[in-house]
């Protein structure tokens, strides 16, 4: 890990995935309203740390509530429009939100683990090198998504046994996002 921490300058990018890395995920639920919302401890302090080395730092998030009409686009603008206005205000910054609003069952080419999100951010931001990202997830499709792309995949799970057989997708694994950014201090 220290060779990796390093690495990481202005020409690095992250990848962060939403639900259950820098939110409370609701279990068999989804996030519909901003007062559903609720930061994870240690995320702001994380992502002003983040913003301090990083040169973009983008939120990569499958939002299928939407397909399923159970929120909307306005919803969910809300939502991070709030949750930007709280990570500004902290210290910390997003440079760019990407979401897809597909069923799973859709097979959107932008929904992870395909890769998408990804190459619609390099399209925005042609300064890009995979192979200087970082993708932080808490989930195998986000852990694949990174791999396809070529990107360092981090894991964030305080389960790490249930997903032991799968260690070949990921290069680091901790408990939370804060507990990754305290490498960085």
């Amino acid at each position: 890990m220290e060779a990796l921490i390093n690495k990481v300058d202005n020409t690095w990018t992250l990848f962060l995935d939403r639900d259950g890395v820098i939110n409370t995920r609701l279990v068999d639920d989804y996030i519909k309203k901003w007062n559903e919302f609720e930061f994870l401890s240690g995320v702001l302090d994380s992502i002003k740390i983040f913003s301090s080395l990083f040169g973009r730092i983008f939120i990569v998030t499958n939002q299928q509530g939407i397909g399923r009409g159970i929120m909307t686009e306005d919803d969910l603008n809300i939502i991070h429009t709030n949750m930007i206005l709280k990570i500004n205000d902290f210290g910390g910054r997003i440079d760019k939100i990407y979401h897809c609003p597909h069923l799973k069952e859709s097979n959107s080419k932008m929904r992870k683990p395909e890769i998408g999100m990804g190459l619609k951010a390099k399209q925005d931001f042609k300064e890009i090198d995979f192979n200087k990202a970082i993708m932080v997830g808490d989930s195998i499709p986000d852990m694949i998504f990174g791999r396809r792309l070529g990107m360092k995949t981090i894991y964030i799970s305080d389960d790490f046994m249930a997903h032991k057989n799968q260690t070949e997708l990921m290069d680091y694994v901790y408990p939370s996002l804060f507990d990754f950014a305290k490498n960085f201090k």
